[in-house]
């Protein structure tokens, strides 16, 4: 099978990679022109995470990756999503499938990732997300994990699955789009939260922030119309070891580096997921107070330690 990827970042090229070594597609990865992530990739075929199989094409036509692909599977970030849907929308898309391989929620809109590429790409194409627990570091090394492939066309989320299940992942099908999507968004939000504590020496409140945080993310999904339920299966709760815990988080990292005034460069997609989950609880009328007290630290400032304490800490009330 011939697959694309569009992106060529950490999670990119760990898809391609993976694609190719581990299941044995024919792929090929797609960076814009001048990204230094791809002069990289095309002088050396590897990064700081892996190198890249000799038969992976990398290139920078997306009419080329385009055209080739079977299954398009796309890793970029999420804010960047509508304006490269639009250009995908230009191209010929029969036969197509694609599938979202990123966290996050526009942050202007509020709006869902397949809303966003909808909203772009009219066509006839299925569309998936891929979503869940792991890191590029530990699958490279062999250490394998569930993940998960969710669509609102059960036939797009098994070929998709199908296709690329191995014994290094092992997928679910997911059956709640609206949780799954925004499950897997707010996850990141949560990892802020995680590295602010760390930054902080309060560690020990990590645990009250799973049962807490989950619980708040389970409330806008029902208010959303999705399954409450489906917050505290792969998509949020089931990757909270790989995003509050993990030295690989990068949101986990950025909220310690924030907590400890050190600079820190690469992508959180939870900083952009804060103002979209702050927007949203007030649409929905659903009190998000871990969200919206990591979206006020980040964008405003203030004491982290007296708002954390006042979030674990507030007066006495009934868990549910």
């Amino acid at each position: 099978m011939k697959v694309s990827v569009l992106g060529c970042g950490r999670w990119a090229s760990f898809l391609a990679w993976y694609s190719a070594s581990r299941v044995g597609h024919d792929v090929a990865i797609w960076g814009r022109k001048g990204s230094p992530h791809l002069e990289e990739l095309a002088a050396t075929r590897r990064n700081e995470y892996l190198t890249l199989p000799d038969g992976v094409r990398i290139t920078d036509s997306l009419d080329d990756a385009l055209s080739r692909a079977e299954i398009v599977l796309i890793a970029v970030s999420a804010q960047g999503l509508r304006s490269l849907a639009a250009e995908i929308a230009r191209r010929d898309l029969s036969g197509r499938t694609f599938a979202l391989c990123m966290k996050g929620i526009e942050a202007e809109t509020g709006k869902r990732l397949t809303q966003v590429f909808r909203e772009e790409v009219r066509g006839p194409v299925d569309l998936a997300v891929w979503v869940g627990p792991g890191h590029v570091q530990e699958f490279v090394r062999g250490v394998p994990n569930c993940m998960l492939i969710g669509s609102d066309n059960i036939e797009a989320t098994r070929r998709v699955a199908e296709a690329l299940a191995s014994r290094l992942i092992r997928f679910y099908y997911g059956q709640d789009l609206i949780g799954n999507e925004i499950g897997a968004a707010a996850k990141n939000v949560m990892g802020i939260a995680a590295g602010m504590l760390d930054g902080l020496d309060m560690s020990s409140l990590k645990s009250a922030l799973m049962a807490r945080g989950a619980r708040e993310v389970s409330r806008l999904v029902r208010a959303m119309g999705g399954n409450e339920l489906t917050i505290y299966g792969l998509c949020h709760l089931g990757d909270y070891e790989a995003t509050l815990f993990s030295p690989h988080s990068h949101n986990r990292r950025f909220g310690e580096s924030l907590i400890r005034g050190e600079r820190f460069d690469k992508l959180a997609e939870g900083v952009p997921t804060a103002d979209a989950l702050s927007l949203l609880s007030k649409r929905h009328e659903v009190e998000m107070p871990i969200s919206n007290a990591v979206r006020h630290m980040i964008r405003e400032g203030g004491d982290p330690k007296g708002a954390l304490e006042e979030l674990f800490l507030r007066p006495l009330k009934f868990e549910f």
